[in-house]
């Protein structure tokens, strides 16, 4: 990072670069000393932050991560805070070159011959987790799946509100007892783990959504093909269907992606129209009771050993911060890399968070065709987002900036890190399945939940979410785990991260030594020996995709 005596204090990412990284909070007038230079600050910087290395005059180009991230709007003097105000977003163009690439892979002498106990499916994918999914087919059954939710969360055993029921209960005590409910303190124990009734399922999820009919018709078939993309996801065992029955995404058109994308599948499927029964209550009660038999024929399934080339991992930052591409996004990349080498599959998704990375990944993969495709892929959604005003410029949100993320190609380089540096062998499109080994890139906008609900319908099996300002965000089907990108993150909302990576900023651990770390945790996660806290909070996120409206 720098010389012993200031390596707490600033980090430079590429020798390249012609700003530094704040490590901690720094103040106008302190002298840093790096490299054989001294930089006098002229103004507060705040860790996360950057300051400019040298004069620059309006216009030149400004590198991290040792690309174009932006160019000065004015006259900047060594030692200046960057600042949305005088520096604006820019990165170089790109094209394919036919470039010759040459991967060193990690040593991954430690993790041969290890396994994880994971659910094997007749398909041949490993699954993490073995859950029984509900889908509508359209936005007016959603009610009756939270109907349904809330009687079997309740009596199976996969219920997580009962704290807060208990504190609501004694909020309307106090009232009735003519009490002044500021005056009462309740204490929010956990709650207690009831015990599951089907010890192998993992959880019964629902996938709430607002499309189906309505729409247009293309967005109905994409809406078709991603349910059927996490009916055939491997961390699934059943699934039951409710229809209305007239909406657009007709219950045939569903089934018929079911089989084109997988043709001998054999999961259990139960399928109700609300239309063709004579009541909401008989709708109800039979998808309830076939759902139990359901479960009992899943709980039947146990994991068995399997080897680390079957996980499948998807990357993913959101809540980021300037920290996010030095310590957390960086550690996700070698761990990346480490299931790579091992025969394994990584998922990088969020194309408009690679905006200004895109030579480097063209760069990298395996075949022109591949190249060509993520470049077509690129382009068009960054023309479909400026026809309704909008760009991959325009990504970064309020947080981001003001922790750090000044302009889209500097969060973008910094969130390209979680791919690690391996040859990219796919391209894939929206709701495309992945099937080699190795690392692909998932055409998804970099929203949150849009993203990751579009990593698991391509086949993650699990996600590492790396996060600077924190985010509560998972997955029905996929199991998020939270890796924050500092200390104080990882401390103030200890409640949604599983991993903090702070000890890289800190300088008492490395970028290998934390990827690897994380490797472990994702094999005892992959094997039900750790919960991550969005599995434990039953957060389920889940939002489809309407393509260019969205980054």
């Amino acid at each position: 990072m720098s010389d012993n005596n200031t390596k707490k204090l600033v980090v430079k990412l590429h020798p390249d670069d012609n700003v530094l990284v704040a490590l901690t909070d720094l103040q106008k007038g302190d002298a840093i000393h790096f490299e054989n230079e001294t930089y006098v600050l002229q103004d507060l910087i705040k860790a996360k932050h950057k300051f400019y290395m040298q004069d620059m005059k309006q216009g030149e180009e400004v590198n991290m991560y040792g690309v174009l991230v932006g160019k000065v709007q004015n006259d900047v003097a060594k030692g200046s805070l960057m600042t949305t105000e005088n520096l604006k977003h820019a990165a170089d163009p790109y094209a394919y070159r036919n470039a010759s690439y040459e991967w060193n892979a990690p040593d991954v002498s430690k993790f041969e011959n290890r396994t994880f106990k994971g659910y094997k499916r007749k398909d041949g994918r490993v699954g993490t987790a073995n859950y029984w999914l509900f889908i509508p087919t359209v936005f007016c059954e959603n009610r009756n799946l939270d109907v349904i939710k809330e009687a079997l969360h309740k009596q199976l055993g996969y219920a997580v509100t009962d704290k807060y029921n208990q504190f609501t209960h004694e909020l309307l005590e106090s009232y009735l007892n003519g009490n002044d409910i500021n005056d009462i303190n309740i204490e929010l124990n956990p709650t207690p783990k009831n015990k599951r009734v089907f010890e192998n399922v993992d959880g019964i999820k629902f996938l709430n959504h607002q499309g189906g009919c309505g729409g247009t018709r293309q967005d109905a078939s994409t809406l078709s093909a991603l349910l059927a993309s996490y009916a055939n996801h491997p961390n699934v065992g059943g699934i039951t269907l409710l229809s209305l029955g007239c909406q657009h995404l007709q219950v045939q058109d569903f089934v018929n992606d079911v089989k084109r994308q997988n043709p001998d599948f054999d999961k259990p499927l139960f399928i109700f129209e609300q239309q063709q029964t004579e009541s909401e209550e008989v709708l109800i009660t039979n998808a309830i009771k076939k759902t139990f038999e359901g479960l009992i024929e899943i709980n039947q399934y146990e994991r068995t050993d399997a080897p680390l080339s079957d996980l499948c991992i998807g990357v993913k930052c959101g809540g980021s911060d300037g920290f996010s591409g030095v310590s957390a996004n960086p550690a996700v990349g070698y761990t990346s890399d480490l299931v790579v080498a091992l025969g394994g599959k990584i998922l990088l998704a969020e194309f408009p968070e690679l905006c200004g990375a895109e030579q480097n990944l063209i760069d990298r993969c395996t075949t022109e065709d591949k190249a060509r495709k993520f470049i077509d892929l690129m382009e068009s959604y960054d023309e479909l987002a400026h026809k309704v005003g909008s760009g991959f410029h325009m990504n970064p949100s309020p947080g981001n900036i003001k922790d750090g993320l000044i302009t889209d190609a500097i969060k973008s380089a910094g969130a390209a890190k979680k791919g690690g540096t391996s040859p990219v062998v796919d391209v894939l499109d929206y709701t495309e399945l992945v099937t080699k080994p190795g690392l692909s890139l998932v055409c998804t906008p970099g929203n949150d939940v849009e993203a990751t609900t579009g990593k698991a319908a391509s086949g993650a099996t699990l996600i590492l979410f790396t996060t600077g300002l924190g985010t509560p965000t998972g997955n029905p089907v996929c199991p998020v785990i939270k890796v924050a990108t500092n200390s104080v993150l990882a401390t103030r909302m200890k409640d949604i991260i599983d991993i903090d990576c702070g000890p890289i900023i800190s300088g008492e651990k490395s970028i290998e030594e934390m990827g690897e770390e994380i490797l472990e945790y994702c094999i005892k996660a992959a094997s039900g020996e750790i919960i991550p806290k969005a599995v434990q909070l039953n957060q389920d996120d889940f939002i489809p995709w309407k393509r260019g409206v969205s980054l």
